[in-house]
């Protein structure tokens, strides 16, 4: 082999080599989303990447219900830490499986924190995943800078990415970047061909009275609103806009149409859509209230008007736009769709702050044991007809007191 030959097959090997070379290590878990049962998505706001991990096939759901009244104890047991050492990040259900994943940060004793995420089914089964394990990642180009906080010691960089939803296998990533319109959806194509298409998005804000475009979406999920796939999403103080997917181009400025004020003073702590009956919903569960529910038709109906464009009358009027019905789920930090029938909600007790992994019933959307009322007594007798007492025999069953179903 001549020197020339011999030069050309080193630089085709080193060519290979760097493109069959590993991602980098994961660096943080903040964000969670299922693309089909095999692929679980991972963001990682500290390396500015996002990863896809395989899973393997789920087996046939166990059809039991989540009453989980402390995961923080098992959760630590399985990772080798104090329960004190734990921050949970997000919650997602692995489709067709009934298993729910969650992504945390384990602290040190210096304040850094390693990502971990761990898989519960509903008997209470931790496992651990390997985060080494990734079938492919993608960067986060344009992330914030290093150099800025909220409040002196909450990095911006934490905001890189608040919502992922993957849907026609594209992932669509809400969040900031380094611009001066901060507040950007980006779309990656899966599996992933590379850097990912950016949209930096603004919004009128009823409460603020204000075009703003720096406070990013927190929490989305992808409708079908009036025949057109839609961004239906929540922003902090708590604006709820659609943006129909379409608009999302790369290096484009949109203007999200703002279609309800559903309140002040609280974050959005996940959105979920499902199907009951012949009718699709919406459900926002929020930080410091109750939560929303939001059909499809009153969606559609307020995104075909103007949108909103004027101030609430503050605090008189807090809400405005679209009808929201106030669902009974205020303690509720992560949700997710477990099956068609129950939402699984993480969330903290009020009264030891336990950790907890439960199933709430869908078209109820609370539980029974979380409450003491008239119905609860033992010598109380449910009159004939009282249209309760389906939904309290079941809603004790699948809460594990079905002695107490009468």
């Amino acid at each position: 082999m001549n020197i020339r030959h011999s030069l050309l097959l080193t630089l085709v090997l080193a060519v290979q080599s760097a493109s069959a070379a590993p991602p980098p290590a994961m660096q943080s878990a903040s964000k969670l989303s299922f693309g089909d049962a095999g692929t679980l998505f991972v963001a990682d706001w500290k390396g500015a990447r996002i990863y896809a991990l395989p899973l393997p096939t789920p087996a046939r759901p166990a059809g039991k219900p989540f009453n989980l009244l402390d995961v923080q104890a098992p959760i630590a047991k399985a990772l080798g830490v104090a329960p004190t050492a734990l921050r949970f990040e997000d919650l997602a259900v692995q489709p067709g499986s009934e298993v729910a994943y969650v992504a945390l940060t384990v602290r040190g004793a210096k304040g850094q924190g390693k990502p971990a995420i761990v898989s519960i089914d509903a008997a209470g089964k931790v496992s651990r995943l390997d985060l080494g394990k990734v079938s492919g990642s993608a960067p986060i180009s344009d992330a914030p800078t290093a150099d800025v906080t909220f409040w002196h010691d909450l990095p911006e960089q934490t905001l890189t990415v608040t919502d992922m939803r993957y849907y026609q296998n594209k992932l669509y990533v809400a969040g900031l970047s380094n611009r001066s319109f901060a507040s950007t959806l980006r779309v990656y194509d899966y599996p992933f061909t590379g850097k990912a298409s950016a949209t930096t998005v603004e919004m009128y804000h009823p409460v603020h009275n204000q075009i703003e475009t720096r406070a990013p979406i927190r929490s989305m999920t992808v409708m079908t609103i009036g025949g057109e796939p839609t961004l239906v999403a929540a922003y902090t103080c708590t604006p709820l806009v659609t943006i129909p997917l379409k608009e999302l181009k790369d290096g484009a400025h949109i203007a999200a149409k703002t279609v309800g004020e559903l309140g002040w003073g609280s974050a959005p702590n996940g959105l979920v859509s499902f199907r009951m009956g012949d009718a699709e919903y919406a459900l926002l569960v929020n930080s410091s209230r109750s939560a929303d529910l939001l059909s499809a038709a009153d969606l559609a109906s307020a995104t075909a008007a103007p949108g909103l464009n004027t101030p609430i009358e503050w605090p008189a009027k807090p809400y405005l736009g679209v009808k929201a019905t106030m669902t009974p789920m205020a303690a509720t930090m992560r949700v997710d769709n477990l099956n068609a029938q129950l939402l699984l909600a993480l969330r903290r007790s009020d009264a030891g702050g336990e950790m907890q992994l439960v199933s709430i019933p869908k078209g109820g959307y609370l539980r029974l044991s979380d409450f003491v009322n008239e119905y609860d007594f033992p010598d109380y007798r449910y009159p004939d007809g009282d249209k309760f007492r389906d939904f309290h025999k079941y809603a004790r069953t699948i809460e594990g007191y079905p002695e107490l179903a009468r």
